[in-house]
């Protein structure tokens, strides 16, 4: 998720200052994406020169507050209207390291294949047991809905990689067989 975009978007209903917008984001998330305060404030620094926000006072603690402007609600509107671009996708370590492991010597590719496969099938399990307690309670609850799609889309990528190891672990079987004949 751009940082830049869910700032925006956090700032829509009115001012915030920079901590609450961390701590905002973080619950929006589910807290799988924490961010650094750093990250927070470099981020309003540039869209306050982009002119997307602007200071708008202090609070009663004397902490400077963040207002959208039009640009920015302009920006915001545009963002959720375009779709996010798969064209160049970023690069997976996995992947990497899977082909970077076929044909290095002294390396078993199928045990790195098992060793990612343990640890996803560990995650799913983690994610799946927290998408369940977010389902209990998103009725109560509205910001465990969003919660609640966030780890969807966790699980749903611990799926699909657990898909890719076992067509991996074919190929590399199919391979080490065609190699022994």
């Amino acid at each position: 998720m751009s940082i830049r975009h869910g700032l925006l978007a956090l700032l829509e209903p009115g001012p915030r200052y920079g901590s609450r917008l961390r701590t905002e984001f973080e619950a929006r998330t589910g807290g799988t994406w924490p961010l650094n305060i750093g990250q927070v404030y470099t981020t309003l620094g540039r869209l306050e020169r982009d002119g997307m926000v602007v200071q708008d006072g202090v609070d009663e603690a004397g902490r400077v507050l963040y207002a959208l402007t039009e640009a920015g609600r302009a920006e915001l509107r545009s963002w959720f209207a375009r779709p996010v671009q798969r064209a160049s996708p970023p690069r997976d370590e996995l992947a990497i390291k899977l082909v970077m492991a076929v044909g290095a010597p002294g390396v078993d590719v199928r045990e790195v294949v098992q060793a990612q496969r343990r640890h996803v099938a560990q995650a799913l399990h983690g994610h799946v047991r927290r998408r369940a307690e977010a389902l209990a309670r998103a009725h109560e609850h509205p910001d465990e809905m969003a919660r609640l799609l966030v780890l969807e889309q966790l699980v749903f990528h611990a799926e699909a990689e657990s898909r890719w190891l076992d067509i991996c672990e074919a190929r590399l079987l199919r391979l080490t067989q065609a190699k022994s004949d």
